[in-house]
């Protein structure tokens, strides 16, 4: 009869030590599924705040883009006048120099044309 007893306490404690099992996993996967939920939720907050800086920064440089471009608009339009002047005021000057000395003008350009077509004409051949 002893050894009875033993066996149905021995029973009793298995059957009380599966059941602690059975409330302590429930317990834990609980807690480490709000672990989850919470680490879920960090790793959510991290990416929102890395999405706002990455919109940050392309915002930025976007801006300093249109800055450079702007700048370099300027800086372009200055170079076309600057060489637009430089082209009336060459332009000017041979126009005057050519009233000037019509004849010794017309006998040069003529010089020009027939080396021009001395070079142009001993390609051809």
């Amino acid at each position: 009869m002893a050894t009875t007893k033993a066996r149905e306490d021995i029973k009793n404690d298995l059957k009380t030590l599966k059941e602690d099992l059975k409330v302590g996993a429930r317990e834990e996967t609980q807690r480490l599924r709000e672990k989850a939920s919470a680490a879920e939720a960090r790793v959510r907050q991290k990416a929102s705040e890395a999405g706002a800086e990455l919109r940050a920064r392309s915002e930025q440089a976007r801006q300093q883009a249109r800055e450079y471009y702007d700048e370099a608009r300027v800086r372009g339009r200055e170079y076309y006048d600057d060489a637009a002047e430089r082209l009336d005021e060459a332009q000017r000057y041979l126009t005057e120099r050519v009233q000037e000395r019509p004849l010794q003008s017309t006998g040069i350009a003529l010089g020009v044309g027939v080396i021009l077509g001395l070079l142009l004409a001993g390609r051809r051949r």
